[in-house]
């Protein structure tokens, strides 16, 4: 599918597909991407379907690495169709790159982005993003650091994951004394259930320093597939394997309204809640989660209505955060 709409990234210097392809999955027990056959099947799928932003992370999968070796395994002769993007720096977890010192500094990112470069068989990173802020480095030393990277051609833009408003600030300040083009993305959770970065302004920052923002949990984790209901869980989703919880505490109430809704404009709810995302013009991508071929196909087929202000309004009014 050639028509799913291409979108910038920030300063990036390409566009990437409205619906990326998150790969947390892949590689992960119980997962059907678990394996190299079953993440073969998804990524295969996604290109078909015209998905070309792949977003990943180092610590992606059941061990160290393995969503990255993964999808290196897997591009077969297609890399050049992908946008890849993944991630260092994890400040919560203890990584094989701990030696090297604190997470954001100039030692430890060169090594990361080597290791990436690696285990996704790439001579280079599309999108290299810092995992989550470093209190032990100044964002200076980090984004210049980045710079370099660019201008070694190892990566071709960069971004970072869970900054507040005001670390974002300092992160665009820093990117302009590297004489970098700017912070291309900013990764946050959002979703029609989880809107604190609306509340809190980091929203408005990533759209503020020019950043493309890239939401996600987007769908919650499934929640809003459509395929759930007050009453019944599809047994083999995530949410019933690792987070029921989400449907049990779900306000029932304004999901059934939403699904109302959804019926009455002659949408889907998946369509619904793609298209609320990307009417927005800092969404970038939504980076949704897929773990068959089927799912990868039915995102990218569903990423073409879009909502009215009035629809807009509706569906905040049932889901206020």
């Amino acid at each position: 599918m050639a028509g799913v709409e291409q979108r910038r990234l920030g300063s990036a210097p390409f566009t990437v597909s409205a619906v990326g392809l998150g790969c947390n999955n892949f590689g992960r027990t119980g997962a059907a991407s678990a394996s190299q056959e079953g993440t073969d099947a998804v990524i295969a799928a996604a290109l078909d379907a015209g998905v070309t932003f792949f977003d990943t992370a180092d610590l992606y999968g059941g061990e160290w690495g393995v969503s990255e070796t993964l999808m290196g395994n897997a591009w077969k002769g297609r890399r050049d169709e992908a946008i890849v993007a993944t991630k260092f720096g994890f400040t919560e977890v203890d990584t094989p790159l701990d030696r090297l010192g604190a997470k954001g500094s100039r030692a430890y990112l060169r090594a990361a982005c080597a290791a990436s470069l690696e285990r996704l068989q790439t001579d280079r990173i599309d999108l290299f993003q810092q995992h989550q802020p470093d209190p032990a480095t100044p964002i200076g030393e980090t984004v210049a650091a980045l710079q370099e990277l660019v201008e070694e051609g190892k990566i071709r833009a960069f971004g970072v994951s869970q900054f507040r408003s005001t670390q974002l600030d300092a992160a665009a300040a820093a990117a302009t004394a590297a004489g970098a083009s700017g912070i291309a993305s900013s990764q946050d959770e959002l979703s029609l259930i989880a809107r604190a970065v609306e509340r809190d302004g980091r929203l408005a920052a990533a759209e503020r320093i020019g950043a493309g923002f890239l939401p996600f949990f987007p769908l919650a984790n499934g929640l809003f597939t459509g395929k759930f209901s007050r009453d019944d869980m599809p047994a083999d989703s995530r949410i019933a394997r690792q987070r029921p919880h989400i449907a049990q505490d779900a306000d029932w109430d304004a999901m059934e309204a939403y699904a109302a809704l959804c019926e009455q404009w002659g949408v889907t709810m998946l369509e619904a809640t793609l298209g609320w995302f990307l009417s927005r013009a800092v969404v970038s991508s939504v980076i949704a989660g897929a773990t068959r071929p089927e799912q990868v196909t039915q995102n990218a087929a569903s990423a073409t209505w879009r909502p009215t202000s009035d629809q807009v309004v509706q569906i905040d009014a049932l889901f206020p955060g």
